[in-house]
């Protein structure tokens, strides 16, 4: 699973990737995984333009080593686990929003 944060100032972000044991996505489709910190500044998110400068991403991770959990009302929310093939979370406003989540 291919999994993206946009929300560079996460103690947990590697370049573009999460680096979190576990994530959870709550009903209001936050990352509530996601803890500030202080020593990380605000990266310039370049993988929204990903053809006019290419971003420095880690690698990819395995979804076996990863629990994500989700307790939105989203089409990939199966019993409590996120079942797409992969999540990108934004940096909208102070919060990590899941910009994969689709309305049941």
């Amino acid at each position: 699973m291919d999994i993206r944060c946009r929300k560079t100032t996460c103690k947990f972000n590697d370049r573009f990737t999460c680096k979190a044991k576990g994530i959870l996505v709550n009903n209001k489709v936050i990352c509530q995984t996601y803890e500030h910190d202080e020593t990380k500044k605000d990266v310039e998110d370049i993988t929204k333009n990903l053809f006019e400068k290419t971003p420095n991403i880690a690698p990819q991770r395995d979804s076996k080593a990863l629990s994500i959990s989700c307790k939105a009302e989203c089409l990939f929310n199966h019993n409590g686990k996120c079942v797409s093939n992969g999540i990108t979370l934004n940096s909208i406003k102070e919060s990590p929003f899941c910009i994969s989540f689709l309305k049941k």
